[in-house]
């Protein structure tokens, strides 16, 4: 009968079990397959014992494998051999589910090798042949083997847990544009497959660097979440950095293309998942550090919104700019429900804790009123009460303001910077190669295409489209008119959440205009013209002059095909109505009070959109009823600042040409003008565009609606202005204007601005049933005289203007001429008539015989009603005495009008008895 193999012992079977694991053993000296510990097997035998392995020993093999100093056996790092040591023992353990051997031996076995695991981690030199652990190359393919849970679970303490995560960080930040992808794996997996990986990670001491000496930098350089937030192929500075020239040539700018737009999506979608992750963890605990991660961020980095970064306490644009883009991705649940911005509470911004937006400037409300709203709202509310839609709302503003319209600054000044090395390249005649051009021109494909990549701008328009239907429920919803008074809840907005909202819808409509969305542009649109011309809830006049550069985007008739394919206006029943065209003549108005030197160019751009909407019926119609409604009001103030610009722009206009003849007049034979030639010649074609506007606009005015400029307030000013510059254009002088060879480089056509003026004086003329504006013009002893009307229709009719000949209107000019002669000889005759006039019968600011005279109140001097009417249109003060002033406030002098037309009459009567 055959006999089988004989029956081993369990001693045999223990033995074998651990041969298998730790691939060691005491007897075997020729297997290559484990390794045989001469040593211990050597001491054993002298001290008679048993050669087989067993459970007792296992501790001690384990150490005595990884210490000892082999050869011709497994040489595998010790960290490597450790984990198979594991994986054979899982394997084992799923073989022998019933045995007690599980318990006995493998389990015990398995614990003491991920224990051995994180020695080896934490310290790699402590046995011979260790090595650093890399968390990608060595722990990340083993989150694809079946043993990964268990040994994961044996394997991961906090301590084990803060030395990956500082590993983790390392490799990441160890090159500016490194592979993130294998380092952003692992701590994916250990956040999604540990319970514990998120909680270590916020509490790791790198997960927010701590202490009075922390700054913006150090967070980006530092912390964990930073090292992947860093990385980005946008420049370090911008051209209003010092360095920027330096940087321009050194091989880190040529860099900034290696990561394509594919790297930095998977970079979003794994920093995406994985700030997610931590803000849906079920310790509440997580999501506050993950927001005091954000806040900490944005207030150590809140420099970033002066003109010059400090790259050494800021962080960088890439860090920001990436920042930007997922919270944005993160926004998307509420962006796309806009029931959820109730939930947005306007009192976070006085009372929340994280950020400081206190000292923000407002919409509207001044320090000590944001002040006492914050006490008032203190009392009721605190940090905690605040939900996370409206902290992120928030905290993804500031983010944006200090990341994503950031890096649009940036990116316009190296487009200038690029732009202007071409025009210095063109001057010089420099041949190739142009490195500084062609390092900025990197620069600047790297910015765009980071912007532009994603829909990264719609996705930004959503959220401040958001933000202003959000804005406007806090006065009532999009309706007209406002409250008289601005709530707390919107003026104490920090100003720069309306400020970005325009400048990205300036860029976007600048790059972007087709993929802009219709409905969008309304809700913006009403925005607009709601608060374009109203300082009593946006105080700052530059943020309502941003609104007009929006607007001027979206006209309804621009020439550009590629822009929208239908413009916001068509159709818009708030454009529509009256609102818009009223906001933009106040505005006109109000915007006197900016600085000097940016008045002009704010209402140039009015003025251009204002024209341009009125060839619109519906807007022409809202226009005509407005001026006739404040004929004597805002319209007026409207057009005596018109008449105000154009006097200041072409007289700078004339002078300015007047010296660019003179020096043209010495650079005759010159082939190459000096600098201050071209100088001068932007010079006069700055000024020149701008009056040329402003006198279009005039005309335009004046054709359509006429009866103001006969008022008292405004017909002797009119009618002085253009008598000044029909002398200038047709008088004596008028040589002086014509240039040789650079007129139509500055813009400057002298009979075309002459037929200009000459129309505004006919479509007034023709309204003109009273002879009040014939007068006017008669009267104005400083400009007129008869020889200059006949001068001008001379020039006006003769042949060599050609098509531009307009009898019709030529002819009325001479009408009106005629006019005006006669009205000079009646004014002579009236003159010659009153003879001599009493000094308390004329008024003191024109010394002119008073017909309507008025006292003003505070300084009790009596004057001409319309002399100081036209005083109030410019300036709202007494004129004497600098205290406030209105037409209302006026009191009429009956004693004194009565005495004066009693002069009147009986000099009358003197003249005609004799």
């Amino acid at each position: 009968m055959a006999t089988g193999k004989p029956k081993r012992s369990p001693e045999e079977i223990e033995d074998l079990l651990i041969q298998r694991i730790l691939l060691v053993t005491f007897t075997a000296k020729d297997n290559k397959q484990v390794m045989y510990l001469e040593r211990m097997a050597m001491d054993n035998l002298r001290e008679g014992k048993s050669l087989l392995l067993h459970r007792g020993l296992t501790e001690a093999v384990l150490f005595d494998r990884l210490t000892g100093n082999f050869s011709g056996n497994d040489q595998s790092p010790p960290f490597e051999y450790l984990v198979g040591c594991y994986r054979r023992a899982f394997e084992e353990g799923n073989k022998m589910m019933q045995s007690p051997l599980m318990d006995g031996v493998i389990k015990p076995t398995k614990k003491l090798v991920a224990q051995y695991c994180r020695l080896c981690f934490s310290n790699p030199d402590m046995f011979p042949q260790g090595e650093r652990i890399s968390a990608g190359s060595d722990l990340l393919p083993l989150m694809g083997t079946p043993c990964k849970q268990e040994f994961f679970d044996e394997f991961f303490i906090d301590a084990t847990f803060d030395d990956l995560y500082d590993e983790i960080r390392e490799v990441t930040a160890s090159v500016p544009l490194g592979d993130f992808v294998q380092p952003l794996g692992v701590l994916m997996k250990l956040l999604l497959e540990f319970p514990n990986g998120a909680k270590a990670l916020v509490n790791h001491p790198l997960w927010l660097p701590k202490g009075a000496h922390v700054n913006g930098r150090m967070i980006e350089k530092e912390s964990i979440l930073g090292s992947f937030l860093h990385i980005s192929p946008l420049p370090e500075l911008t051209p209003s950095d010092p360095d920027y020239e330096d940087q321009l040539l050194c091989s880190s700018t040529s860099m900034s293309n290696s990561l394509d737009a594919s790297s930095m999506s998977n970079l979003y979608d794994g920093l995406e998942k994985l700030l997610l992750h931590l803000l849906k963890d079920k310790d509440k605990n997580t999501r506050e550090s993950v927001l005091d991660y954000i806040g900490n961020v944005i207030e150590k980095n809140s420099a970033r919104s002066h003109m010059h970064v400090d790259t050494a306490t800021c962080a960088s644009s890439g860090m920001f700019f990436n920042l930007s883009v997922v919270m944005l991705r993160l926004c998307d649940p509420f962006l796309n429900d806009f029931r959820k911005r109730d939930k947005i509470d306007a009192k976070y911004v006085s009372n929340g804790t994280r950020l400081n937006l206190r000292s923000l400037t407002s919409l509207h409300a001044s320090p000590e009123e944001r002040g006492a709203w914050a006490n008032e709202n203190n009392s009721k509310f605190r940090n905690s009460q605040y939900c996370f839609i409206c902290e992120w709302f928030f905290m993804t503003a500031r983010v944006l303001n200090l990341g994503l319209l950031k890096v649009i600054s940036d990116y316009r000044n190296v487009t200038e910077y690029v732009l202007e090395r071409i025009d210095d390249l063109s001057l010089v005649q420099m041949q190739p190669p142009y490195p500084y051009l062609e390092a900025s021109t990197k620069d600047k494909l790297s910015y765009e295409y980071q912007i532009l990549e994603d829909n990264n701008i719609q996705r930004a328009l959503s959220f401040y489209r958001l933000m202003i239907v959000w804005l406007v429920d806090s006065v009532g919803g999009f309706k007209m008119p406002l409250p008289s008074s601005c709530p707390m809840e919107f003026g104490c907005m920090p100003e720069h959440l309306v400020d970005d909202a325009l400048e990205l819808l300036l860029f976007a409509s600048e790059v972007i205009p087709n993929k802009l969305d219709r409905d969008l542009l309304n809700d913006f649109m009403n925005f607009i013209i709601m608060f374009i011309a109203s300082p009593n809830h946006i105080r700052n006049p530059y943020l309502r002059a941003k609104m007009f550069r929006v607007l001027k985007y979206w006209m309804p008739n621009r020439r550009d095909s590629s822009y929208f394919t239908v413009s916001p206006f068509q159709g818009h029943q708030l454009a529509l109505g009256q609102y818009l065209i009223e906001s933009i003549l106040k505005f006109y108005v109000n915007i006197e009070t900016a600085p000097f030197s940016e008045k002009f160019s704010m209402r140039h751009e009015i003025a251009k959109i204002f024209k341009s909407l009125c060839r619109e019926p519906g807007h022409r119609d809202a226009w005509m009823k407005f001026a006739k409604k404040e004929e004597k009001g805002v319209y007026l103030n409207f057009l005596n600042f018109l008449v105000d610009d154009i006097i200041y722009l072409l007289d700078k206009g004339f002078n300015n040409i007047r010296k660019l003849k003179e020096l043209e007049e010495k650079e005759k034979e010159r082939e190459k003008k000096s600098y201050e030639f071209r100088s001068q010649v932007k010079s006069v074609k700055q000024y020149m565009r701008l009056a040329s506007e402003d006198v279009s606009m005039l005309a335009f005015t004046s054709e359509q609606i006429t009866a103001p400029f006969l008022l008292p307030q405004m017909v002797d000013r009119i009618a002085n202005m253009l008598n000044y510059f029909l002398v200038q254009l047709a008088g004596p002088t008028r040589k002086s204007l014509s240039l040789e060879k650079t007129n139509k480089q500055c813009g400057f056509d002298r009979k075309r601005l002459l037929k200009k003026i000459v129309s505004i004086y006919v479509q007034i003329a023709r309204e003109d049933k009273e002879n009040t504006f014939a007068a006017a013009i008669g009267n104005d002893g400083r400009s007129y005289n008869d020889q200059l009307f006949t001068e001008v229709l001379n020039i006006l009719n003769n042949p060599k203007l050609g098509e531009e000949v307009n009898l019709m209107e030529n002819r009325e000019f001479g009408n009106l001429h005629a006019k005006v002669k006669l009205a000079a000889s009646e004014a002579m005759d009236e003159e010659e008539a009153l003879g001599e006039i009493p000094d308390e019968f004329l008024d003191p600011i024109q010394y002119t015989l008073m017909k309507d005279p008025v006292v003003l109140p505070s300084s009790k001097v009596t004057v001409d009603r319309s002399v100081i009417e036209r005083h109030l249109l410019s300036d709202t003060t007494d004129p004497f005495n600098r205290s406030h002033l209105t037409q209302d406030m006026l009191v009429p002098d009956v004693e004194l009008k009565s005495r004066i037309d009693d002069f009147i009459k009986s000099r009358n009567q003197s003249a005609s008895s004799s």
